[in-house]
């Protein structure tokens, strides 16, 4: 069982998961290495791929990290 600090402390690590990253992905799209044409969406480079597989892997165990706070904070 988790105590209920713990819960609150998951929660608290899954909301900042999920508010955080998707504004790096935003400077992610604006950084010039990720595009290799002209214009945004064009051409991406190894540079957006390997920031786009982080950036959801952390929001992935971010969203699970905050139900799992959510369901302990509920079970007491």
């Amino acid at each position: 069982m988790i105590g209920k600090f713990a819960a609150w402390l998951l929660i608290a690590a899954g909301v900042f998961n999920v508010a955080i990253w998707p504004r790096f992905f935003k400077a992610i799209v604006d950084d010039e290495r990720a595009w290799g044409g002209a214009e945004k969406w064009q051409d991406p480079q190894s540079f957006f791929w390997v920031h786009l597989v982080l950036i959801a892997t952390a929001m992935t165990l971010g969203v699970i990290v905050l139900v799992i706070g959510i369901r302990a904070l509920r079970g007491q």
